[in-house]
């Protein structure tokens, strides 16, 4: 549905404020049926929140103020509930929305939530995954796919219910090289006449052709800088963008140099130690029974790993790998499966920062463990750029907020071991490149292993890189060697 002008979604003056801040600013755009059209801007910029203003979570579900109108599908700020039969939203995690056990059940219950005939079930289902090019997983277990397939499938399930716009928020920012072209792929292939408004930091992966033809591009205090065709946009306002700290295509010649650290010697002893490490997500400490349990089928085995103060080390891997599996093994949070685990406890960065957040404000979240008047906690909220929210809940920070309090909290801890899952997912340039600075300021007297999709930035900062591939470890050693190795690069789904 569109409105009388034509337009699926129309905003004017939008303005949104959480509290007394402000993340969005006068905005005003429209959207026409079948665009496509890119959303950027700098981290804390608003482009979650013009989304969910979009999809009417804001302000009807998540509290805060709106000023001006959203109109979307003629609909004048209508709540979540009206809007969701026009409007499919994906979000980053395709995962948080799964239901059901198999894709074709979970697709259903989009379906019969929408009131569709149940007659008309089965072809819709096939429409849309055919639409993706997902109809091979149509009977598959949902916690069986990779990212790639659980994007997709996550896409097709919002497409089922033929919406007029589909509102993606950085859908490939979990996805190894293999993900992200099967999402770029899907995206191509969607029905023309749906619209689609895409929030995405790393436009090299989407590569030239998968880029919308149109973006919109917000400055740090949430206006509109540009709404044009992308390739004017990001040639007439690269240089602000740049500035701001944004992504842009072939932003490789200006890339900071590593920071300086001292590399662990030889001899050095370990600070952690996995020997002979099997290990799988769904592992449980055994309870007294009067049958043991089954045994599990290892997702990750044979892995013999050691980390020593001094290094810096990227974990890399395929979706579906073991590495967050492996992380949460090395952190004491799932038992092994078989082998163990030496040495002392680590500190762990989670995927999704809010598994960690335990305080009600910024301030405290940094300061948990810590004397209430410790200094580091004043520097952590300078260093991270977190002194203007540190009275704020974390749960309501943006997602590169988020991100960066979760790296303040655990890096202001002096643990010999510090642990972190995908720490630059969801960030833009500027503050990508200072989450891995202060990993590597960290590991100049601890060990330090990230887990990363992103090869560039393992190349400008990692002094080792463990590759997984065919359930075991593939490589352990030089990251120039694993670059020199196209072989490695494959089987570690970075090509």
């Amino acid at each position: 549905m569109t409105d009388a002008r034509g337009a699926v979604v129309a905003l004017d003056g939008v303005g949104v404020a959480f509290r007394s801040r402000e993340v969005l600013r006068d905005v005003t755009c429209r959207i026409g049926a079948g665009e496509r059209i890119l959303v950027i801007g700098p981290s804390g910029s608003g482009k979650s929140t013009l989304l969910h203003v979009v999809t009417g979570v804001v302000p009807h579900s998540v509290h805060a103020t709106l000023t001006g109108s959203a109109t979307v599908a003629g609909l004048v700020d209508a709540p979540v509930l009206d809007r969701v039969r026009h409007v499919g939203f994906v979000a980053q995690d395709p995962s948080a929305a799964v239901v059901l056990p198999t894709v074709e059940q979970d697709m259903a219950l989009v379906l019969e939530n929408h009131g569709v005939d149940p007659a008309e079930i089965d072809a819709r289902i096939d429409e849309a995954l055919e639409a993706v090019g997902a109809g091979h997983v149509r009977h598959r277990e949902t916690d069986r796919l990779s990212g790639g397939e659980a994007q997709r499938v996550a896409i097709a399930a919002a497409l089922a219910a033929r919406p007029a716009l589909l509102v993606l928020d950085e859908p490939t920012a979990m996805l190894d090289a293999a993900g992200v072209r099967a999402v770029r792929d899907a995206i191509a292939r969607l029905p023309r006449e749906v619209a689609v408004l895409m929030v995405e930091h790393r436009l090299d992966a989407l590569g030239p052709e998968g880029l919308p033809g149109r973006t919109l591009a917000l400055d740090p205090d949430g206006r509109l800088l540009a709404d044009g065709p992308t390739d004017e946009v990001l040639r007439e306002h690269a240089a602000a963008l740049a500035e701001s700290g944004c992504w842009l295509p072939g932003w490789t010649a200006d890339a900071p140099a590593p920071v300086p650290r001292a590399v662990a010697a030889p001899a050095a002893e370990p600070v952690l130690r996995a020997v002979g490490l099997a290990v799988h997500p769904a592992a449980v400490r055994p309870r007294r029974v009067r049958r043991a349990p089954d045994p599990l089928p290892a997702v990750l085995a044979r892995v013999d790993l050691e980390l020593r103060p001094g290094e810096l080390v990227a974990l890399i891997g395929a979706n579906g790998s073991g590495k967050s599996t492996l992380l949460r093994t090395l952190a004491g949070l799932v038992p092994p499966v078989a082998g163990s685990v030496s040495g002392a406890r680590p500190g762990m960065v989670f995927q999704d920062p809010a598994h960690q957040f335990v305080a009600a404000t910024v301030r405290d979240e940094v300061a948990v463990g810590l004397d209430a008047d410790d200094p580091r906690v004043v520097h952590a909220l300078r260093r991270h750029r977190l002194e203007h929210v540190r009275d704020a809940s974390p749960h309501r920070l943006s997602g590169g907020e988020k991100r960066r309090l979760s790296l303040a909290a655990m890096l202001v801890h002096d643990r010999p071991v510090l642990l972190a899952d995908e720490p630059t997912f969801g960030l833009d340039r500027r503050d990508a490149e200072a989450a891995m600075a202060a990993l590597a300021e960290a590991s100049r007297t601890r060990a330090v292993l990230f887990s990363s999709h992103d090869l560039a930035l393992v190349a400008r900062h990692a002094t080792r890189a463990v590759v997984l591939g065919r359930g075991t470890v593939i490589h352990d050693g030089g990251v120039a060697e694993l670059l020199a190795s196209p072989a490695l690069l494959v089987a570690g789904g970075i090509a």
